[in-house]
């Protein structure tokens, strides 16, 4: 897989920045449903197409490899963050026992 190859996919999904893997398959239904030959009359291409960027999306998202250092899980649920930086403040938090 190229570099190239990956952005040309994104931008067929319109997917721009980070996305998850539910995005990706909740577009990839949407591209099908809306492109299907039965539906809209477009040709197979346009389907093989779509098909192709998801199978090259889901071959990217299956190699990356995840971190789940306590660093990233604060940058994914900021809201653990604040409720541990203000957990023992009574105006915020309500202190650690609330």
């Amino acid at each position: 897989m190229r570099y190239e190859e990956l952005q040309q996919a994104l931008e067929q999904f319109s997917l721009y920045g980070k996305c998850s893997l539910e995005q990706i398959k909740l577009r990839h239904k949407q591209l099908v449903k809306e492109h299907h030959p039965d539906k809209s009359g477009s040709d197979n291409q346009r389907i093989r197409e779509i098909n192709a960027a998801y199978a090259l999306l889901l071959e990217y998202c299956s190699h990356y490899r995840f971190t789940f250092s306590r660093d990233e899980f604060l940058r994914q649920y900021p809201e653990e963050r604040l409720r541990e930086q203000f957990a023992d403040d009574p105006v915020w938090g309500g202190g650690k026992n609330s």
